[in-house]
Protein backbone atom coordinates (compact mmCIF):
# COMPACT_ATOMS: atom_id res chain seq x y z
CA UNK A 1 0.00 0.00 0.00
CA UNK A 2 1.19 3.38 -0.99
CA UNK A 3 2.64 5.05 2.15
CA UNK A 4 2.75 2.23 4.35
CA UNK A 5 6.12 2.48 5.53
CA UNK A 6 5.95 6.10 6.17
CA UNK A 7 2.70 5.54 8.10
CA UNK A 8 4.85 3.14 10.76
CA UNK A 9 8.36 4.93 11.31
CA UNK A 10 10.20 3.30 13.72
CA UNK A 11 9.30 -0.22 13.75
CA UNK A 12 10.46 -3.26 12.85
CA UNK A 13 7.21 -4.85 11.03
CA UNK A 14 8.21 -8.54 9.86
CA UNK A 15 6.26 -10.87 7.58
CA UNK A 16 5.74 -14.40 8.29
CA UNK A 17 4.99 -16.60 5.10
CA UNK A 18 4.66 -20.11 7.46
CA UNK A 19 4.94 -22.81 4.77
CA UNK A 20 5.39 -26.45 6.09
CA UNK A 21 5.91 -29.06 3.27
CA UNK A 22 3.18 -31.38 3.85
CA UNK A 23 -0.51 -31.45 3.30
CA UNK A 24 -3.35 -33.78 4.52
CA UNK A 25 -6.11 -31.63 2.45
CA UNK A 26 -4.50 -30.33 -0.26
CA UNK A 27 -1.14 -32.16 -1.03
CA UNK A 28 1.59 -29.67 -1.60
CA UNK A 29 -1.16 -26.96 -0.89
CA UNK A 30 1.44 -23.93 -0.60
CA UNK A 31 3.27 -24.46 -3.59
CA UNK A 32 0.05 -25.73 -6.22
CA UNK A 33 -0.72 -22.86 -8.66
CA UNK A 34 -4.19 -20.84 -8.39
CA UNK A 35 -4.91 -18.23 -11.10
CA UNK A 36 -1.18 -18.68 -12.62
CA UNK A 37 0.88 -18.71 -9.12
CA UNK A 38 1.63 -20.68 -6.58
CA UNK A 39 -0.12 -20.12 -3.49
CA UNK A 40 2.92 -18.70 -1.25
CA UNK A 41 3.41 -16.28 -4.55
CA UNK A 42 -0.06 -14.96 -3.59
CA UNK A 43 0.70 -14.15 0.34
CA UNK A 44 4.32 -12.44 -0.90
CA UNK A 45 2.94 -10.45 -2.91
CA UNK A 46 -0.06 -9.71 -1.03
CA UNK A 47 2.77 -8.39 1.97
CA UNK A 48 5.36 -6.59 -0.49
CA UNK A 49 2.46 -4.35 -2.08
CA UNK A 50 1.76 -3.39 1.50
CA UNK A 51 5.33 -1.70 1.56
CA UNK A 52 5.27 -1.52 5.42
CA UNK A 53 7.32 -5.01 6.40
CA UNK A 54 11.29 -4.76 7.27
CA UNK A 55 11.43 -8.17 5.80
CA UNK A 56 9.16 -10.91 4.29
CA UNK A 57 10.31 -14.55 5.79
CA UNK A 58 9.04 -18.10 4.72
CA UNK A 59 9.34 -20.34 7.50
CA UNK A 60 9.64 -24.07 6.05
CA UNK A 61 11.02 -26.89 6.50
CA UNK A 62 10.54 -27.97 2.72
CA UNK A 63 14.21 -27.07 -0.24
CA UNK A 64 11.44 -26.49 -2.91
CA UNK A 65 9.57 -24.17 -0.94
CA UNK A 66 12.07 -21.73 0.15
CA UNK A 67 13.10 -21.75 -3.21
CA UNK A 68 10.25 -20.86 -4.22
CA UNK A 69 9.86 -17.98 -1.76
CA UNK A 70 12.91 -16.84 -2.55
CA UNK A 71 12.09 -16.87 -6.38
CA UNK A 72 9.34 -14.34 -5.10
CA UNK A 73 11.76 -11.96 -3.01
CA UNK A 74 11.17 -13.86 0.07
CA UNK A 75 13.81 -14.02 2.45
CA UNK A 76 14.64 -17.64 3.71
CA UNK A 77 17.18 -17.61 5.96
CA UNK A 78 16.66 -20.79 7.69
CA UNK A 79 14.56 -24.44 7.44
CA UNK A 80 12.04 -24.84 9.91
CA UNK A 81 13.18 -27.98 12.12
CA UNK A 82 10.68 -31.12 11.89
CA UNK A 83 9.24 -31.09 14.70
CA UNK A 84 7.82 -27.98 14.36
CA UNK A 85 6.61 -29.03 10.82
CA UNK A 86 4.23 -31.50 11.70
CA UNK A 87 0.62 -31.62 11.08
CA UNK A 88 -0.35 -30.57 14.79
CA UNK A 89 2.21 -28.68 15.17
CA UNK A 90 1.04 -24.87 16.69
CA UNK A 91 2.03 -21.99 15.42
CA UNK A 92 2.88 -20.18 18.52
CA UNK A 93 6.27 -22.22 18.52
CA UNK A 94 6.71 -21.77 14.52
CA UNK A 95 6.60 -17.63 15.34
CA UNK A 96 9.25 -17.94 18.23
CA UNK A 97 11.43 -19.59 16.50
CA UNK A 98 11.38 -17.37 13.50
CA UNK A 99 11.82 -14.12 15.63
CA UNK A 100 15.07 -16.02 17.04
CA UNK A 101 16.31 -16.82 14.00
CA UNK A 102 15.64 -13.84 12.10
CA UNK A 103 16.95 -11.69 14.61
CA UNK A 104 19.85 -13.48 15.25
CA UNK A 105 20.99 -13.20 11.56
CA UNK A 106 19.71 -9.80 11.15
CA UNK A 107 20.75 -8.37 14.37
CA UNK A 108 17.38 -6.46 14.42
CA UNK A 109 15.01 -6.33 17.12
CA UNK A 110 11.08 -7.10 15.58
CA UNK A 111 8.72 -5.12 17.02
CA UNK A 112 5.56 -6.62 15.25
CA UNK A 113 5.48 -9.86 13.56
CA UNK A 114 2.61 -10.27 11.28
CA UNK A 115 1.22 -13.79 10.22
CA UNK A 116 0.09 -14.66 6.72
CA UNK A 117 -2.01 -17.85 6.34
CA UNK A 118 -1.05 -19.18 2.64
CA UNK A 119 -4.70 -20.72 2.84
CA UNK A 120 -5.92 -17.50 2.33
CA UNK A 121 -5.43 -15.70 -0.99
CA UNK A 122 -7.97 -13.45 -1.19
CA UNK A 123 -6.60 -11.08 1.53
CA UNK A 124 -6.07 -7.93 0.31
CA UNK A 125 -3.13 -5.28 1.16
CA UNK A 126 -5.18 -3.05 3.25
CA UNK A 127 -6.50 -5.83 5.51
CA UNK A 128 -2.63 -6.33 6.54
CA UNK A 129 -2.21 -2.70 7.02
CA UNK A 130 -5.41 -1.92 8.98
CA UNK A 131 -4.75 -5.05 11.31
CA UNK A 132 -1.50 -3.29 12.00
CA UNK A 133 -3.19 -0.18 12.64
CA UNK A 134 -5.56 -1.31 15.12
CA UNK A 135 -2.91 -2.56 17.39
CA UNK A 136 -0.94 0.59 17.17
CA UNK A 137 -4.02 2.44 18.04
CA UNK A 138 -4.86 0.61 21.60
CA UNK A 139 -3.27 -2.28 23.89
CA UNK A 140 -4.46 -5.38 21.43
CA UNK A 141 -1.37 -7.74 21.90
CA UNK A 142 -2.62 -9.70 18.80
CA UNK A 143 -5.19 -8.77 16.45
CA UNK A 144 -6.45 -10.84 13.78
CA UNK A 145 -9.19 -10.94 10.79
CA UNK A 146 -13.01 -11.79 11.48
CA UNK A 147 -16.00 -11.68 9.84
CA UNK A 148 -19.40 -11.89 10.42
CA UNK A 149 -20.21 -15.85 11.28
CA UNK A 150 -22.61 -17.62 9.49
CA UNK A 151 -24.03 -19.57 12.34
CA UNK A 152 -24.78 -17.79 16.16
CA UNK A 153 -24.18 -19.74 19.38
CA UNK A 154 -27.10 -17.59 21.04
CA UNK A 155 -29.65 -18.76 18.34
CA UNK A 156 -29.03 -21.89 15.72
CA UNK A 157 -25.83 -23.81 17.33
CA UNK A 158 -26.16 -26.52 19.51
CA UNK A 159 -24.09 -28.61 21.50
CA UNK A 160 -24.63 -32.28 22.62
CA UNK A 161 -25.25 -33.04 26.16
CA UNK A 162 -24.25 -36.56 27.96
CA UNK A 163 -27.82 -37.62 27.64
CA UNK A 164 -27.55 -37.13 23.74
CA UNK A 165 -30.11 -34.40 23.68
CA UNK A 166 -29.28 -31.00 22.02
CA UNK A 167 -29.14 -27.86 23.69
CA UNK A 168 -28.22 -24.23 22.24
CA UNK A 169 -24.24 -23.70 22.99
CA UNK A 170 -25.07 -19.92 24.41
CA UNK A 171 -28.33 -20.01 26.25
CA UNK A 172 -30.05 -17.28 27.51
CA UNK A 173 -32.99 -16.70 30.17
CA UNK A 174 -35.04 -15.69 27.40
CA UNK A 175 -34.63 -17.92 24.38
CA UNK A 176 -33.70 -15.71 21.16
CA UNK A 177 -36.32 -16.18 18.33
CA UNK A 178 -34.70 -14.20 15.57
CA UNK A 179 -30.66 -14.02 14.65
CA UNK A 180 -30.70 -9.99 14.21
CA UNK A 181 -32.13 -10.01 18.04
CA UNK A 182 -28.52 -12.73 19.06
CA UNK A 183 -25.12 -10.91 20.13
CA UNK A 184 -23.32 -10.50 17.00
CA UNK A 185 -20.23 -13.16 16.63
CA UNK A 186 -17.19 -13.50 14.60
CA UNK A 187 -15.80 -15.92 13.07
CA UNK A 188 -11.90 -16.04 12.96
CA UNK A 189 -9.94 -16.07 9.78
CA UNK A 190 -6.05 -17.02 9.57
CA UNK A 191 -5.54 -14.24 6.80
CA UNK A 192 -3.82 -11.85 9.06
CA UNK A 193 -2.55 -12.34 12.52
CA UNK A 194 -0.57 -9.17 13.89
CA UNK A 195 1.42 -9.94 17.05
CA UNK A 196 3.85 -7.49 19.54
CA UNK A 197 7.09 -9.43 20.15
CA UNK A 198 6.58 -9.95 23.85
CA UNK A 199 3.60 -11.39 23.30
CA UNK A 200 5.05 -14.33 22.13
CA UNK A 201 6.79 -15.58 25.30
CA UNK A 202 4.27 -13.51 27.85
CA UNK A 203 1.31 -16.00 26.73
CA UNK A 204 0.89 -19.59 25.54
CA UNK A 205 -1.80 -19.34 22.97
CA UNK A 206 -2.67 -16.13 21.03
CA UNK A 207 -6.17 -16.98 23.55
CA UNK A 208 -4.78 -15.65 26.77
CA UNK A 209 -3.10 -12.04 25.63
CA UNK A 210 -5.20 -8.88 24.88
CA UNK A 211 -7.09 -9.55 21.27
CA UNK A 212 -8.90 -7.56 18.94
CA UNK A 213 -10.24 -8.51 15.59
CA UNK A 214 -10.32 -6.37 12.03
CA UNK A 215 -13.53 -7.09 10.33
CA UNK A 216 -13.25 -8.56 6.50
CA UNK A 217 -15.60 -9.33 4.07
CA UNK A 218 -16.44 -12.87 4.13
CA UNK A 219 -14.90 -13.50 0.45
CA UNK A 220 -11.39 -12.27 1.27
CA UNK A 221 -11.19 -14.72 4.40
CA UNK A 222 -11.83 -17.64 3.01
CA UNK A 223 -9.29 -20.45 4.22
CA UNK A 224 -8.67 -23.15 1.08
CA UNK A 225 -8.24 -26.47 3.84
CA UNK A 226 -9.78 -28.93 0.75
CA UNK A 227 -9.79 -29.69 -2.93
CA UNK A 228 -13.44 -28.04 -3.06
CA UNK A 229 -12.05 -24.76 -0.95
CA UNK A 230 -9.24 -24.51 -4.06
CA UNK A 231 -12.08 -25.05 -6.56
CA UNK A 232 -14.07 -22.22 -5.15
CA UNK A 233 -11.16 -19.94 -4.66
CA UNK A 234 -9.98 -20.33 -8.28
CA UNK A 235 -13.93 -19.59 -9.32
CA UNK A 236 -13.84 -16.29 -7.29
CA UNK A 237 -10.54 -15.09 -8.41
CA UNK A 238 -11.79 -16.22 -12.13
CA UNK A 239 -15.03 -14.47 -11.82
CA UNK A 240 -13.17 -11.10 -10.35
CA UNK A 241 -10.43 -11.14 -13.09
CA UNK A 242 -12.96 -11.16 -15.83
CA UNK A 243 -14.83 -8.42 -13.83
CA UNK A 244 -11.74 -6.24 -14.05
CA UNK A 245 -11.47 -6.97 -18.08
Amino acid sequence: MPGGAIRFPGLCIVGAVCARGGSKGVPRKNIKAINGMPLIGHAIRCAQATSIFEAIVVSTDDAVIAAIGQAFGAEVPFLRPPELARDDSPKWPVFRHLVENWEAGSGRRIDILVDLDIGVPLRAPEDIVNCVDVMLKGEAEVVGTAYEAERNPYFNMVELAPDGFATIVKPVRTPIAARQHAPQVFSLSPSVIAVRRHALWKHEHWSQAKFQVHVVPRERAIDIDTDLDFRFVEFLMAGAAAGRR
